[in-house]
């Protein structure tokens, strides 16, 4: 049986509202679904640049994989593509075996390979909530986009999204003067 995962961003704010799943988050870059148009939360989270972010998941309905952190500075276009994804072919069509996790994440990706789990809770219990901290660069950014996806093991194609779920926060990052900028990210 194929199931989908799902999971609700829960810090820093999300730029969509979502339901109680965390849906709509099958389509990148930053949720969405065919036929959904997702309302934008308004929030803009303020963070200090060169310091760390506090990232807080809730995986809403179980699945084998893992999580990346990405950042735009200029635009959403900057993100970068899915995981690539090694398939095998099943009868019901295409599936997910595992996903690329870069090991030493390169710009624009921040952190890979997050919350890497393979072990279904128990009947009846919900994963707890899923937290880690990231270091942000050190830079000026009034409205970054800091985008959360999950890849999703032993997972059917799904046309919006393939193997991957995708939420987005919208950041405010202001550079810590006490440190240098970090000038690779566009912009700075």
């Amino acid at each position: 049986v194929l199931a989908d995962g799902h999971f609700k961003l829960l810090e820093p704010a999300s730029r969509i509202v979502e339901d109680q799943r965390g849906d709509p988050q099958k389509a990148g870059p930053c949720g969405g679904a065919t036929g959904v148009t997702p309302t934008m939360s308004g929030v803009v989270s303020e963070a200090k640049g060169g310091s760390s972010l506090h990232i807080k998941v809730q995986e809403t309905i179980y699945h084998p994989g893992f999580y990346r952190v990405a950042l735009a500075v200029k635009s959403m276009d900057e993100l970068p593509p899915d995981p690539v994804a090694v398939t095998r072919q099943t009868e019901k069509g295409p599936q997910s075996v595992s996903g690329a996790i870069q090991s030493n994440p390169q710009k624009p990706v921040i952190a890979d390979g997050l919350f890497l789990h393979h072990t279904r809770p128990a009947a009846g219990t919900q994963l707890p909530p899923m937290e880690t901290d990231i270091t942000l660069p050190n830079i000026n950014c009034e409205k970054c986009t800091l985008q959360i996806v999950q890849f999703m093991e032993a997972h059917g194609l799904n046309k919006d999204g393939d193997y991957t779920y995708h939420h987005c926060s919208d950041l405010k990052i202001t550079a810590d003067p006490a440190k240098p900028i970090d000038k690779e990210w566009q912009g700075q």
